[in-house]
């Protein structure tokens, strides 16, 4: 994002979902699902099912669901099987869109999301069409007034990749997906909350759209995140708020 209004971006994101915190449990329930059977029920030694837990509890979601959900996956309670799904497609002015699904039925799933980007003036993409313009990476992003030369020697000594400090002050801190827990520990541990912490595919570059396009960009990730079957939702689009 352009740094003069990424901060901007990111706290209507953050408003966003947080009007749709109702789905945010399903959605954790289904991410720790799948992290415990692919990796084992241990969070010391499943990173990724470590990284749902965190979520989790930020959600304040209570320890017993947590554990229920994981024997569930590791086949000590019977549960529902999913499997992990991406689309790719295109948005509003040409902007690229992944869509991360799981889903216990793939046929429901792509026939719902073709048809919310088919009526709200996208396309879906074939594998591989939008991909490449997004890295995958972990991302923590500080607000504007944080300490830049703090963040910046705590991160680049724990392992991060770059420090970019936007024009209106926000701080982002990018790290390889297998460093981001180390570097996310590393500056809590100094005192350095972020606002943003997520392993997420980061787009490359960004279309900037306003007006009317960005309402219309709008209604279409809108319609993507309250599918059920939709885990996340990333664009490469700059949306006027």
């Amino acid at each position: 994002m352009a740094g003069h209004s990424k901060w901007a971006n990111i706290q209507h994101r953050k408003g966003r979902q947080d009007e749709k915190r109702g789905r945010v449990w399903t959605r954790i329930i289904r991410e720790i699902m799948v992290a415990a059977r692919q990796g084992g029920g241990d969070i010391n030694a499943n990173p990724r099912l470590r990284l749902a837990v965190d979520k989790a509890k930020a959600a304040n979601m209570p320890a017993d669901n947590i554990k229920r959900n994981i024997d569930k996956a590791t086949g000590n309670l019977d549960g529902v099987s999913y499997e992990e799904i991406r689309y790719e497609g295109y948005g509003i002015g040409g902007a690229a869109i992944i869509v991360d699904t799981m889903t216990d039925n793939r046929v429901r799933t792509v026939a719902e999301v073709r048809h919310a980007f088919s009526k709200h003036g996208g396309n879906l993409g074939t594998d591989g069409s939008v991909a490449f313009q997004f890295k995958h990476c972990g991302q923590l992003i500080f607000a504007p007034g944080t300490s830049e030369d703090q963040v910046m020697e705590v991160a680049l000594e724990a392992g991060a990749e770059d420090v970019i400090t936007g024009d209106d002050g926000s701080i982002e801190v990018l790290s390889a997906p297998g460093d981001f827990e180390a570097v996310k520990n590393a500056l809590e541990a100094a005192g350095l909350k972020a606002e943003v912490a997520e392993v997420t595919m980061r787009p490359e570059n960004t279309i900037e759209l306003t007006g009317e396009d960005a309402e219309r960009m709008q209604k279409l990730l809108d319609a993507l995140e309250d599918l059920d079957d939709v885990q996340d939702v990333f664009h490469n689009a700059e949306i006027d708020a």
